[in-house]
C-alpha cells in the first residue's frame, strides 16, 4: 500500500446549531485497506461519513483525496472522486429488479434513447461475478425477493460498478443472520483484495476484527486513536470507545489507553 493515504482528513469540525458534532477530527484511509470506524451512539461516525460523502458541509478542516486537497460540496463531487456510500437502509427499490437497481438514475440508452437492456444486464452480471456473488438466482428477479445478505451484495455491487475507489459501508451486517453476515464479510474482503479502500462502520467488534486492517475510534465527536488490528484487542477497543482520551487532548500522536482492572 502507498504511504500517501487515499483519503486524509485533518482537523475536521462540524456543528449543528449549539451541538458540536465533530471537533478537530483526524481520519485517513490507505489504498487497499479496510479501515473500521467505531464508537458509541452519538460519537460522530455518521456525521463524519456524511461530510466525506457531501451530505453535510463542515465548518473547518481539510480533506485530501489521492494526495490533493479537495472540496466536497455535494454527493456528485464525492462520486466524481470515486467515493461511494452504502447506507444502512441500502437505498434499493424493492419493486425493481437487480439490473434496474444497479442502473437507477444512470440508465444506459441506445441511439434512439431506448433502454439498452443487454448492455446493462451484461455489466451487472460481470460486476456480480467479479465480486463472487453467486447466491442471486437471476439478475432480473425483484429485490423484494432477495434475502438481507443478497440485498447488501446488490447495494455493494452498485457502489463499486461506477469505478469507485473508496467504498463506505454503514453497518452492513446489522440485522443479518449468521450465514448472511458471513456472505457480507467475505464480500468486504474481496473489495480490499481488488485494491479498493473500504471504510467499515460497525458496532460488531467480532466482524471488525475479522476483516479490518486498522481501527479508528471516535468518542464524543473526537478521534481517540488509530489501532492496528493485529496489535490490539477487543478489550482495548471497548475501553477506548467508553473511556479513551482524545489524542489531541492527550497531546500524543496515538492513544493506547491502559486497561484498568
Amino acid at each position: 500500500m502507498s504511504e500517501t493515504p487515499l483519503l486524509e482528513i485533518r482537523d475536521l469540525s462540524k456543528t449543528f446549531g449549539s451541538v458540536q458534532a465533530l471537533t478537530d477530527v483526524d481520519f485517513e484511509v490507505r489504498r487497499g485497506e479496510v479501515m473500521a470506524l467505531v464508537g458509541d451512539n452519538g460519537a460522530g461516525k455518521s456525521t463524519l461519513i456524511k461530510c466525506v460523502a457531501g451530505i453535510h458541509g463542515y465548518d473547518s478542516g481539510e480533506i485530501s483525496f489521492d494526495g490533493e486537497a479537495v472540496s466536497i460540496h455535494g454527493p456528485k463531487d464525492a462520486a466524481k472522486l470515486g467515493i461511494e456510500v452504502v447506507y444502512q437502509d441500502l437505498a434499493l427499490c424493492d419493486n425493481l429488479d437487480v439490473v434496474q437497481n444497479m442502473y437507477l438514475g444512470r440508465e444506459v440508452r441506445d441511439f434512439l434513447f431506448r433502454l439498452n437492456e443487454p448492455v446493462m444486464e451484461q455489466h451487472t452480471a460481470e460486476t456480480l461475478e467479479s465480486l463472487a456473488v453467486t447466491t442471486i438466482r437471476s439478475i432480473r428477479q425483484p429485490v423484494a425477493s432477495l434475502s438481507g445478505g443478497q440485498r447488501q451484495s446488490v447495494a455493494v455491487a452498485k457502489a463499486v460498478q461506477w469505478n469507485s475507489r473508496l467504498v463506505i459501508l454503514d453497518e452492513p451486517t446489522a440485522a443479518l443472520g449468521v450465514a448472511q453476515t458471513r456472505q457480507v464479510l467475505e464480500l468486504v474482503k474481496r473489495l480490499a483484495e481488488q485494491g479498493l479502500s473500504v471504510v467499515l462502520i460497525s458496532h460488531n467488534l467480532h466482524d471488525i476484527f475479522e476483516v479490518a486492517t486498522r481501527i479508528t475510534v471516535l468518542r464524543l465527536g473526537r478521534d481517540v486513536g488509530v489501532y492496528e488490528r493485529d496489535k490490539t484487542t477487543e478489550q482495548e477497543i471497548v475501553h477506548a470507545i467508553t473511556a479513551g482520551v482524545p489524542t489531541k487532548i492527550a497531546g500524543i500522536a496515538e492513544t493506547a489507553p491502559e486497561i484498568v482492572a
